[in-house]
C-alpha cells in the first residue's frame, strides 16, 4: 500500500461564491505569511462564534486557501465566522515563529471582534496533523509568556480560546512517533521522524533526537492544565504518519489533568492520516454538535 506523507499541496479553494468576506488581512508586522481570511455568514449581525481554522501541511506546506479549510468553512452555514489563518512556514522560520502567529492572529480577532461582527468570547480553534498539533498548543498553553510574542500586536487581548478540535495532530512528543508508528506496524518506507530532514526536525531547526528540551518545549502535551478548553480529539486507527498513540496519550494527560468532561477522544476505525472519513458529513456534523455545544 502506499503513503503520500506528507501528501502533496492540496489545491486552492474557491471561494468566489461567498460575499461576506476580507481576504489577506495582516495580523502582524514582520512576515507577508502573517495573514488570515475573514468569513461570514451570509446573513445575520452577528456577533458571530468564530471558528480559527489552522491549516496542516508537515509545518512546511499548506495554505489558507487550500481545501483543506472545506470542513471549517461548512461552519458558515452553522452561524459562524470561519477565520483561516498563514503563519510562517519552517522554510522561513523555526519554532516558536509558528506558535507566536497563531496566537498573535487569536489576539487579533479578539481586539477586532467589533469590527467584523465577532463574539471574542467564543473562538473555537480546528485543525488537522501539524494544524491540529498547532491548536491543541493554542489550547494548553494560554498565559504561557515563552509560547507568545505581545510585540507582533494587540499585546492586552488574550489568546485563549473556549474549544479546540484537533484532527490527528501529533500532540505527545515528536520522539516518540517512530516508536509508536513500529509498534503499530506502521510507517512509510523512507520516511523517519527522527531524520535531520523530517518535518518535526525542520520545525525546530534541529535533529529532534538532538534536542529534547526543545521536543519538550513543543509538546502541547507539556502545558495541560486544569482550566484547559474543550478538546475533540480524533485520530485514525492505521494512520502511518502520525500514530494514533499521540492522540490517546495526550487525550488521556487532559482528562487527568483537566477533568474527563474536559475531552472527547475518538478514533476512525480503519482510517489513515488525513483520510476522507474525516470529512464526511456524519463526522463534520459530530464536530459542530461538539462546537455548538460549548459556542453557543
Amino acid at each position: 500500500m502506499k503513503h503520500d506523507f506528507p501528501p502533496p499541496p492540496p489545491p486552492m479553494m474557491d471561494t468566489s461564491h461567498l460575499k461576506r468576506k476580507w481576504l489577506d488581512i495582516p495580523y502582524a508586522q514582520q512576515s507577508s505569511a502573517q495573514k488570515l481570511d475573514i468569513y461570514l455568514p451570509e446573513e445575520g449581525d452577528g456577533p458571530f462564534p468564530v471558528i480559527a481554522s489552522i491549516h496542516g501541511g508537515a509545518f512546511r506546506g499548506g495554505d489558507k486557501g487550500d481545501i483543506g479549510q472545506r470542513p471549517m468553512l461548512e461552519g458558515l452555514e452553522h452561524g459562524y465566522a470561519v477565520v483561516c489563518i498563514n503563519y510562517q512556514l519552517s522554510g522561513e522560520a523555526i519554532f516558536p515563529a509558528q506558535i507566536y502567529d497563531c496566537k498573535a492572529a487569536i489576539r487579533f480577532i479578539r481586539a477586532n471582534a467589533a469590527q467584523y461582527h465577532f463574539e471574542p468570547e467564543r473562538i473555537a480553534a480546528w485543525g488537522g496533523s501539524a494544524g491540529g498539533h498547532l491548536c491543541a498548543l493554542v489550547g494548553t498553553s494560554a498565559g504561557v509568556p515563552e509560547l507568545e510574542d505581545l510585540s507582533m500586536g494587540n499585546p492586552t487581548a488574550s489568546s485563549r480560546v473556549a474549544a479546540v478540535v484537533d484532527w490527528y495532530g501529533p500532540t505527545e512528543n515528536f520522539l516518540k512517533l517512530d516508536e509508536e508508528l513500529r509498534e503499530n506496524g506502521l510507517g512509510i518506507p523512507g520516511e523517519d521522524h527522527s531524520a535531520e530532514d523530517s518535518p518535526e526536525s525542520l520545525l525546530l531547526g534541529k535533529k529532534i533526537t538532538e534536542v529534547p528540551d526543545l521536543v519538550a518545549f513543543a509538546s502541547p502535551m507539556k502545558y495541560i492544565t486544569p482550566d484547559a478548553p474543550y478538546f475533540l480529539i480524533q485520530h485514525g486507527r492505521i494512520d502511518p504518519g502520525i500514530p494514533v498513540q499521540q492522540s490517546m496519550h495526550f487525550a488521556a494527560a487532559l482528562e487527568q489533568i483537566a477533568g474527563k468532561e474536559k475531552v472527547i477522544f475518538e478514533i476512525l476505525e480503519g482510517a489513515q492520516h488525513a483520510d476522507p472519513a474525516f470529512e464526511t458529513p456524519e463526522n463534520v456534523d459530530r464536530v459542530f454538535q461538539f462546537l455548538d455545544s460549548h459556542l453557543k
